[in-house]
């Protein structure tokens, strides 16, 4: 899929929306770490990794940027660390006006105002105003990968943030994802509309079925009675 196809695909889908449908296709959940947000609410970011890791040097970030396409993001790779900011207005600009569609950094942003200004979605740890104060040796590899706390993102993912968070797709499954994406969405959509006219979940569930179902067979799991009713709300 192409960054159109991608953004067309994942339109009105959220992260918990992607997530449920990662958990039912058996793909593995890989989500940043908590608290990885935007410096303002209702911002959303769809687009191909861009890997690169950071040493203390915005060049490597030219370097990305310059061979990157458009609708492609950042994923920044500073080790979760605290005691500097990586990325500031100047190389959201220069992402911005290259046509990325956001950037994502296990670790910290600064210049808030300003991204605020430009309005590229980035998403961080956090706010510091301190930059870096090293430059360390770049390995061969920095731009093939990146660790985004307890994952490795490489180009052959897709990148997906809102404010839920951020998370990432294999490439080779994201169709197929958004697609169970979708129908869960409109599943739920349906269960509340119908909670609003009266109907509770736990009626649409069957949750006294379900109760009596788990006497009979106490390794029954509500998630498993869900799928056989047609009423998942658990993935």
């Amino acid at each position: 899929m192409d960054s159109e196809q991608l953004r067309q695909a994942y339109q009105d889908l959220s992260t918990p929306h992607v997530a449920d449908a990662c958990l039912r296709l058996g793909v593995e959940v890989r989500c940043a770490p908590v608290g990885t947000t935007a410096p303002w609410e209702g911002a959303a970011v769809v687009g191909r990794a861009r890997p690169v890791q950071h040493f203390g040097s915005a060049d490597i970030f030219l370097e990305v940027i310059n061979g990157a396409e458009r609708g492609d993001v950042l994923v920044v790779d500073n080790g979760g660390r605290a005691d500097e900011a990586c990325v500031g207005d100047l190389v959201a600009l220069e992402a911005s006006q290259a046509g990325l569609a956001g950037v994502v950094i296990w670790g910290l942003h600064r210049d808030t105002s300003e991204l605020r200004a430009i309005q590229l979605p980035v998403f961080s740890l956090g706010a510091l105003p301190a930059g870096p104060q090293r430059l360390d040796p770049r390995t061969p590899d920095a731009m093939d990968w990146a660790r985004i706390g307890d994952h490795v993102v490489t180009a052959d993912d897709v990148v997906l943030g809102d404010d839920d968070g951020v998370l990432f797709v294999p490439l080779d499954r994201a169709a197929e994802v958004a697609e169970t994406a979708a129908a869960i969405r409109e599943t739920e959509r349906g269960q509340a509309l119908r909670m609003l006219q009266g109907t509770s979940l736990r009626q649409q569930t069957d949750f006294d079925g379900y109760l009596a179902a788990r006497a009979e067979d106490p390794a029954l799991t509500f998630r498993r009675y869900l799928r056989a009713v047609g009423a998942e709300i658990e993935e």
